[in-house]
């Protein structure tokens, strides 16, 4: 029995860039997300400049894209973190003593801010997105494509 595209659950990606061509990584990132999910985003924010959050560093490119999922979550987070290293993305995750995450600039980021109704916490993965509420322009990319 096949799945019809409406059934499947809505993977709801946060992309940002904040070095070199920052408009030329969005649209690369979006290339390779199609890709994977075999079609492009049902929907998408604008795109959105906004600060550096947690660190000092050039303003980010953000934008929010939407997307039927037909595999599991930790198998598309595996597939965002491969898409950001072929991108050129090298940064390790890294923490401070308290265990703040240790935020710094890079080429292209994919955050996986919903799968579906999803309710994971993982060592890897945590859905909802733990900061989804404390990143206004989140909210604000949200809002505007409903």
């Amino acid at each position: 029995m096949t799945t019809a595209a409406s059934d499947l659950p809505v993977a709801t990606l946060l992309l940002g860039s904040n070095l070199g061509d920052r408009t030329g990584a969005l649209a690369e990132a979006e290339r390779r997300l199609d890709a994977l999910f075999g079609e492009p985003p049902f929907e998408r924010s604008e795109i959105l400049e906004t600060e550096a959050v947690g660190f000092d560093g050039p303003a980010f490119l953000n934008e929010i894209l939407r997307y039927r999922c037909r595999i599991g979550a930790l198998e598309l987070l595996d597939a965002c973190k491969g898409i950001e290293r072929e991108m050129g993305r090298t940064d390790p995750p890294e923490y401070a003593a308290d265990g703040r995450r240790i935020y710094h600039n890079r080429i292209i980021d994919i955050d996986i801010l919903f799968l579906g109704d999803l309710t994971l916490r993982s060592e890897r993965l945590t859905l909802p997105h733990p900061q989804v509420a404390s990143r206004p322009f989140v909210i604000q990319l949200l809002q505007k494509i409903g």
